[in-house]
């Protein structure tokens, strides 16, 4: 008699995915979705904080005084281009901006090149006390300027450089050189070794090797950093005001000039060609950053891609 033969037990059936697995993804995505608008609303907020200031400094360079306080808002009724011809040649405007190009220019150069040479001897090369001079060099980066500015002022006036762009422009490059060297010694440290090991395979010294290999492969973050040192000593004001008294009008910055424009004026102050000045000296600004917007990004990210 034949046995019953029993059917094979089936597996149990896997449990399909339900709706409560896919809460926690959907949730993600809200959140995702909820930090990224709120990210999107504070940069707008940002961006108005910036352009409206901005945007009333240039609508009040048109104006005479009458119109700036009886419409600030509204556009000017003519083009008043005297506004910015008196800045220019009665308040001195050029003069002083010629003065800022100056200074800025040598203070850049001279921190670029420094920061540049210490950057990589620190990042590159090993040696008794690397860490101590690297950490001297961050350290400056939490120093507040004002608490050196008498100690400095007579540094300064004991060296026979007070009132005297060379005696700025070193100490624009000093107060520079800790955010440059923090910068560059990190970019360095990405670049490839073998380079500069082939390089010096082939006879080059170090300082070749340095400036015509090393260098050059650094270009991104170098752009970015002059970009910012540039802006950050543009708009100096402070050293400026302590290096350079007043006895030293013909030598002074825009920053001086522009702010001698407001307070010698008093109560009688041309507002018209204030904020023409003030115009002035914003425009060589937002020029360097339209034009080099593009550098800018590429420095800031070039070292984590690399």
């Amino acid at each position: 008699m034949a046995t019953p033969t029993h059917a094979p037990s089936r597996p149990a059936p896997a449990s399909e995915p339900g709706p409560a697995k896919s809460v926690p993804a959907a949730r993600r995505k809200r959140d995702i979705r909820f930090l990224a608008g709120l990210a999107h609303l504070t940069l707008a907020l940002w961006a108005v904080a910036v352009i409206v200031p901005i945007l009333f400094t240039f609508l009040g360079s048109f104006k005479n005084t009458t119109d700036l306080f009886d419409a600030p808002w509204s556009l000017p009724s003519a083009l008043r281009w005297e506004n910015w011809s008196q800045a220019w040649t009665q308040a001195h405007i050029g003069r002083y901006m010629l003065n800022s190009v100056i200074v800025v220019c040598g203070g850049v150069f001279l921190t670029m090149l420094l920061g540049a040479m210490a950057a990589y001897v620190l990042a590159r090369y090993s040696f008794r006390g690397n860490r101590f001079l690297y950490y001297l060099f961050v350290s400056g980066l939490v120093f507040p300027t004002f608490l050196a500015l008498v100690p400095l002022f007579f540094v300064v006036k004991n060296l026979g450089l007070l009132g005297t762009h060379t005696g700025l422009i070193l100490v624009y490059a000093a107060y520079s050189l800790p955010f440059t060297v923090f910068f560059l010694c990190a970019f360095f440290k990405t670049l490839p070794t073998s380079i500069a090991e082939a390089a010096f395979m082939d006879g080059a010294s170090h300082t070749r090797t340095f400036f015509q290999i090393m260098l050059p492969m650094a270009k991104p973050a170098l752009v970015s950093l002059t970009i910012f040192n540039f802006l950050g000593q543009w708009n100096q004001y402070l050293l400026p005001l302590m290096l350079l008294p007043g006895d030293a009008e013909d030598k002074w910055v825009l920053t001086q000039g522009v702010s001698n424009i407001s307070t010698s004026a008093g109560y009688q102050a041309d507002w018209g060609g204030l904020f023409a000045a003030l115009s002035i000296s914003i425009v060589p600004v937002l020029i360097v950053y339209v034009v080099f917007q593009r550098q800018i990004q590429s420095g800031l990210t070039g070292g984590a891609l690399k």
